[in-house]
């Protein structure tokens, strides 16, 4: 049987290598192996800043499985894969043909694709009833709406109205009129602008009549309703924009993907987050780590300004600028509007020199990085563990983000209540993907954002990174 076999050839694997640092490797490796050889749609859910590692306990069931299969893979995460997993895997005699490329394998070959890959072969047929196996789980909505989505920048109007010279002057007409609407208006600090369905309205009736179409326009045409979203990233210097169109939901873009087939998605997901992507998995699991010996040490006292208050970035360099003092080792200060980031920045600077950086991935011992949410959870596996955390405002979604605020909408014309179905439930992810460091490493957590502790869904943060031990005092670390 396919779980034998996998757990003996693991636990040799793991038995070589020295003491497996992740404790579910034989669990995790048992699990795939009996959904492969079944065909079951299963979800694991694994605990924030799992060792990496885990990984073998995919890939072993599937060097040992004879029947095809695709692994989904992110750029990064395939890199990990040919330069660190297969090395280990043929070191104890396993086998991984990995297969490459639009079309599918000639033979019993995985089948590696990235999530543009994935979405071109099922569109083409060409997945057949292959199970998916997707290590980055949580990655895969967001991923696949990229893939899904178009850009369309000035070099395709300008081969657009090449193609139709007959139409080119009503083209120009469009283009220019719908860029001075953009470039008169606002921006905000993500250079981003909504495009409404009216102004597209007048291109889309447009190209509806014209001849052939060069790409991507004829997927533009193809890409209408409700169900999609449009905006505009505006160059301000340059005075272009480019124009985004991604889907709301991809899933439902690529309906049927997961419904008659086998899958396994890992990912670390809350199980306080509720269904993953409306799906009803046939098997669900949770790795989680051991239980923690010391709680996280967390900073957030009562009565801290809310990030709306005139006041508010006085209080966060003089709590920045306390909390700096009092640690000996590494800081992350994260921050994602990029004003106040940058202000913060230069403030510390002025007062601790060299120490403070902004986005730098060299950090001294004693260093302090000002960065953004997203910045530090695609780096902060390459830099060293922090020994404090300083979350200057919550990682929620701002509404001035155009695709944010189209999801919203969408579930706001349904009654839902949007802040508790989206947005606090992504901002409790990122928040426990980005502390999981500080667990390892026993630094502690500071919180300066006041609505942790005025909000009713204070709470369910307080509760997503349990267990915590309140610091009233700071203390030199």
């Amino acid at each position: 049987m396919l779980e034998a076999r996998a757990h003996h050839q693991l636990k040799a694997l793991l038995q070589q290598a020295g003491e497996p640092r992740w404790p579910h490797h034989l669990t995790l490796s048992r699990l795939v192996a009996r959904s492969l050889r079944r065909g079951d749609q299963t979800l694991v859910r694994l605990a924030p800043g799992s060792d990496p590692s885990w990984l073998l306990g995919l890939l072993v069931p599937l060097a040992l499985h004879e029947q095809p299969a695709a692994l989904v893979l992110t750029p990064a995460l395939r890199q990990r894969l040919l330069q660190v997993e297969l090395p280990r895997l043929e070191a104890v005699g396993l086998q991984l043909a990995c297969w490459e490329g639009a079309e599918p394998p000639p033979a019993h070959q995985l089948w590696l694709l990235q999530h543009r890959d994935l979405v071109q072969a099922w569109r083409a047929g060409r997945l057949g009833d292959r199970p998916l196996v997707v290590p980055e789980g949580d990655q895969l909505e967001p991923l696949l709406r990229q893939a899904l989505g178009l850009v369309i920048d000035t070099s395709h109007w300008e081969q657009l109205r090449r193609s139709l010279p007959a139409a080119a002057g009503s083209l120009l007409q469009l283009h220019e009129r719908l860029s001075r609407r953009l470039l008169a208006r606002p921006c905000g600090p993500l250079q981003r602008l909504p495009i409404a369905p009216e102004e597209e309205a007048p291109l889309r009736q447009l190209l509806a009549v014209l001849g052939p179409l060069p790409e991507p326009w004829p997927q533009l045409l193809a890409t209408g309703g409700a169900g999609w979203t449009s905006w505009a990233q505006i160059n301000a210097t340059l005075l272009q924009w480019q124009w985004h169109r991604q889907p709301l939901q991809p899933l439902l873009e690529l309906a049927g993907l997961l419904d008659q087939r086998g899958w396994v998605l890992v990912g670390p997901w809350p199980e306080a987050s509720g269904p993953v992507f409306g799906l009803k998995p046939q098997v669900q699991l949770t790795l989680a780590d051991p239980p923690l010996l010391d709680p996280l040490p967390l900073f957030a006292p009562q009565g801290q300004a809310l990030p709306n208050a005139p006041h508010y970035p006085q209080h966060l360099l003089d709590q920045c600028r306390r909390l700096v003092l009092g640690q000996a080792g590494l800081t992350v200060v994260l921050l994602d509007d990029e004003g106040l980031r940058l202000g913060l920045t230069s403030a510390l600077a002025a007062e601790f020199g060299s120490r403070v950086g902004h986005h730098v991935t060299a950090p001294e011992s004693n260093g302090v990085i000002c960065c953004s949410w997203g910045w530090w959870l695609e780096q902060q596996s390459r830099l060293p563990l922090p020994a404090q955390l300083v979350a200057a405002t919550l990682p929620i979604a701002t509404l001035e983000d155009p695709l944010t605020a189209a999801r919203v909408a969408a579930l706001r014309l349904q009654g839902r209540d949007w802040f508790r179905e989206l947005l606090l439930p992504e901002a409790l992810e990122r928040l426990q993907l980005a502390v999981a460091g500080l667990r390892r490493n026993g630094g502690r957590l500071a919180v300066l954002d006041g609505r942790l502790r005025r909000r009713g869904w204070g709470r369910q943060v307080l509760q997503a990174l349990e267990p915590w031990v309140a610091l009233t005092r700071l203390r030199p670390g």
